[in-house]
């Protein structure tokens, strides 16, 4: 079991419970942009395809999905949480698209949640369900730890996230991060099930990609900077609890992060490594402009989040606009499938334009 204290588990799921409601009722979207307004995808008069033939479905993981969707880890170890994860996982299990959790260590330290998580799988029984676990948990507690949270909700694959900026805005936050790649490289080695890297709102670099790429990790879940920004979460955590340092912190690294579109590109250039595109991600436009530009798959958080807090019937709505959007996108691009749809060539210019050639670009010579 975790060890931490009775007033420690108090801190993490009074943790969650803000989270929560500071994602849907405050402004918390960075002023800086996920970048995809800088690519443009070309338009086809002739199309060639009948749009009611056109099929969303998409491989991630050696699994075909019926959409390049995922819900992406939010919640869990509050009533509220056990509510939103039993709404999205009705409609993940109706669509076959796959789901995240939030953190699952609050019941692996207090087992009593446990079912607000496992509510998922209960409730999407054939549904690709992602466990959860923070990095620095992983260096303390090592495989057990991620074992634990993989067998809570009979999990398809696990997700370590990585969120050194949140940790170090978040009072009491851990920032030992060292030894991190080597116990990555061990759960790969002996977990078995797909392990996923995943950032919190930053983004990734080309170099970071290819040193979990070179250890055996499966996917990366890029996050990047242009969507719900974690750092102004925990600043507005921060200034309620009278933690001004942090709070001042927070505020200087506010804008702090790749944008998605970049980072996308950055991690795109790993052949074999496969990858979800995620962080402010608000439309199914957005999700054709990330698959062309090199992801498998495309997460959403917030949008998914808000719905689910109404309902499953909510959530449902959305994920239909979400397809018919990216849907069209094909029709317009004259993709008869998603694949097809991901080797349209888009046009970037702008600031993503500038970042290719300064480092993308670079990586390759």
């Amino acid at each position: 079991m975790d060890r931490v204290t009775a007033q420690e588990r108090d801190d993490i799921a009074k943790r969650k419970s803000d989270h929560i409601k500071i994602a849907v009722h405050e402004d918390v979207e960075y002023r800086i942009t996920t970048w995809l307004e800088y690519v443009i995808m070309p338009h086809s008069p002739i199309p060639e395809v009948d749009y009611s033939a056109i099929s969303t479905e998409r491989t991630f993981l050696d699994r075909r999905f019926g959409a390049p969707i995922v819900i992406e880890g939010m919640t869990g170890g509050t009533e509220e949480g056990m509510r939103i994860n039993g709404n999205l996982a009705i409609v993940a299990e109706k669509y076959n698209i796959p789901m995240g959790i939030g953190s699952q260590r609050i019941a692996i330290s207090n087992p009593q949640t446990a079912g607000t998580f496992r509510i998922a799988r209960e409730l999407g029984p054939h549904v690709f369900l992602m466990a959860n676990i923070g990095a620095t948990q992983l260096i303390q507690r090592g495989v057990e730890f991620a074992w634990q949270a993989v067998k809570m909700i009979d999990a398809n694959a696990l997700v370590v996230h990585l969120n050194p900026l949140q940790e170090l805005i978040q009072p009491r936050g851990d920032t030992a991060f060292s030894g991190l790649l080597s116990k990555l490289r061990e759960v790969v080695r002996e977990i078995g099930t797909h392990v996923i890297v995943k950032e919190v709102g930053c983004g990734f670099t080309y170099s970071a990609a290819m040193k979990l790429w070179e250890i055996g990790v499966d996917a990366l879940d890029v996050a990047g900077a242009g969507g719900t920004n974690w750092t102004e979460i925990e600043r507005l955590r921060a200034l309620e609890a009278g933690a001004v340092d942090k709070a001042e912190l927070a505020e200087t690294y506010r804008e702090w992060g790749i944008p998605t579109a970049a980072s996308v590109l950055e991690v795109a250039e790993i052949e074999g490594l496969e990858m979800i595109a995620s962080g402010g991600v608000k439309s199914g436009l957005d999700v054709a402009k990330l698959l062309c530009l090199g992801a498998e798959m495309v997460g959403l958080a917030r949008p998914f989040l808000k719905a689910a807090v109404e309902s499953d019937a909510a959530v449902e709505r959305l994920l239909k606009k979400l397809i018919s959007e990216v849907k069209a996108a094909a029709f317009l691009t004259g993709s008869s499938s998603m694949d097809q749809l991901a080797r349209v060539k888009p046009v970037i210019f702008g600031p993503l334009k500038e970042w290719y050639v300064q480092r993308v670009s670079r990586s390759r010579s």
